[in-house]
């Protein structure tokens, strides 16, 4: 099989061309084509197309290698969870079902040692009631929100699966989350997406996977504590009584703060670099044509993305995350009294507004707060002065664009922001530190230059956006395990081992293989 790059298609081509477009190409029949890769190239505004990666079959493949510069042999990923040596008397828990415990899960699941899944939030359906009554009551369960819950945070987000991960065992996680009722595109474009009104039915379905294989996921548990016997672990002690275990993978996510609490007093932790700032909406619209320049609209063309960064003049680096076309900015809180906000779109993506954090890079130096747990110590005074200066009620503060670079009062006009419960006009100054709005300050012309209308006066700045990755790494040492406690393996982006939805499905993955190679 070859692999054959740079097959271009207009906007207005079907992919039935793609055949003849191989064939050209390779100068040879070709009997078989499979997108691997597609990606919109928007480089020349006047030219803006798709680009293709193919796996083909040809009649003489040698010949057709020799002909083309853009085609090779096709590599082979045959990538599967691996099998124990034998099975455990004890079944492994996982505590956490976001994209690392539940891609742990249903790896251990597949080897056939049935583990307990603990998850402190509901299943998703119940879980999405509590998610609407806080957007629209302003009602708190801080047990049970875009934090905690079937699928983890990336479930009420925009459910981005890009990652600047090269792993192998990325096509395999794709496919998985396909036969889990995903778009198929996603298995092949290079931005693939799944979107938050369908990602929690995904979720919901590999859960029902895992319990088809021996496995237990068991909702509104949350793991309190560790015992522990002479360096190894011997259970876990959750709201619901102790369960004995020799070997947990731990996926709890970047928010569970009282879990790392906890278990800093068990083992080691140390302060991780981070970001905060805030979500920056622009009328989508505005994107596309930033991005697209006259064929912005094209129905073939996706609602446009963008990803900037920039390092100022003092060393500060400001960068743009999550970026959510045609979505909406939502409520992220996770304890009471504390507000912060994240991203989400629907498949579609057929909103009025895009939204992106936009954040500065803080390493633990910048943090005020001394010890491992600096940076979620600051995270969490940040959301109470968030909190207070809207006013209460879970709404958030926000500000225009140009009245944050220019000051004077702040009137939201083109742009409406889509937050709910709702936001408060506020100066940003006096709600984060100047570490974080100078560097955003300063980074907007400079974001402006590179998209144009970035720095409008009429884009929407809402925050706190405090919850960007974990602001704490549990060390782990090269089994994957941690090293002052033999059977617990530190996992995902709670763990700091990860930052967004891919990477913590690879390191879900990593750690069941760690733990099944553990078993004799």
């Amino acid at each position: 099989m070859i692999r054959l790059r740079n097959v271009a298609l207009g906007l207005d081509e079907p992919q039935e061309l793609l055949r003849d477009k191989a064939e050209r190409l390779l100068k040879t029949k070709v009997s078989d084509v499979k997108i691997v890769r597609r990606a919109v190239d928007a480089r020349r505004k006047q030219d803006v197309h798709f680009v293709y990666t193919l796996n083909v079959t040809a009649r003489d493949e040698a010949t057709a290698l020799a002909r083309c510069r853009d085609a090779s042999p096709a590599p082979v990923n045959d990538y599967a969870p691996p099998v124990p040596a034998a099975l455990s008397e004890g079944r492994p828990i996982v505590v956490g079902f976001g994209p690392a415990g539940m891609f742990a899960a249903l790896a251990l699941a597949m080897a056939g040692l049935r583990p307990i899944v603990l998850e402190r939030g509901e299943d998703a359906a119940a879980r999405a009631a509590k998610v609407e009554r806080l957007r629209r009551e302003g009602v708190l369960d801080p047990e049970s929100n875009i934090q905690f819950g079937e699928g983890g945070a990336g479930a009420f987000s925009d459910g981005k699966l890009n990652t600047g991960v090269k792993d192998r065992r990325i096509p395999w996680v794709l496919e998985r989350l396909a036969e889990a009722g995903a778009p198929v595109d996603i298995t092949y474009d290079a931005k693939p997406h799944i979107g938050t009104d369908l990602l929690p039915g995904v979720c919901a379905n590999i859960r029902k996977r895992i319990e088809s294989l021996g496995g237990e996921v068991r909702f509104s548990t949350r793991l309190d504590s560790l015992e522990t016997a002479n360096g190894r672990l011997t259970a876990a002690v959750t709201n619901a009584g102790a369960l004995p275990c020799s070997r947990l993978i731990l996926a709890c996510g970047h928010s569970a703060r009282d879990t790392f609490e906890v278990l800093c007093k068990l083992v080691p932790m140390a302060p991780k670099p981070f970001a905060m700032g805030v979500r920056i909406e622009h009328l989508q619209a505005d994107t596309d044509r930033a991005q697209y320049g006259p064929f912005a609209g094209h129905p073939a063309l996706p609602p446009a993305d963008y990803a900037l960064a920039a390092e100022l003049p003092d060393g500060r680096r400001c960068y743009t995350f999550c970026m959510c076309p045609g979505g909406e900015v939502v409520p992220a809180a996770s304890e009471p009294g504390m507000v912060c906000t994240n991203g989400a779109s629907p498949y579609k993506r057929n909103y009025v507004n895009s939204n992106a954090a936009l954040l500065a890079a803080l390493a633990p130096e910048d943090f005020p707060y001394p010890g491992a747990l600096g940076g979620m110590t600051w995270q969490r005074e940040l959301e109470r002065r968030a909190y207070e200066a809207a006013g209460g009620g879970y709404r958030a503060p926000a500000q225009a664009v140009g009245s944050f670079l220019h000051g004077g009062p702040s009137r939201f006009g083109r742009v409406q922001p889509s937050y709910e419960p709702g936001v408060t006009a506020c100066d940003l100054h006096t709600v984060l530190p100047p570490v974080i709005t100078d560097t955003i300050a300063g980074a907007l012309p400079l974001f402006d230059r590179k998209l144009r209308g970035f720095a409008d006066p009429e884009a929407v700045l809402t925050g706190p956006e405090t919850r960007s990755s974990s602001p704490v790494r549990m060390l782990r040492t090269d089994t994957l395990q941690s090293p002052a406690l033999a059977g617990l393996y530190p996992c995902g982006e709670g763990a700091g081992w990860a930052g967004g939805i891919m990477s913590a499905a690879v390191d879900g993955l990593k750690c069941a293989e760690a733990l099944i190679g553990s078993i004799q």
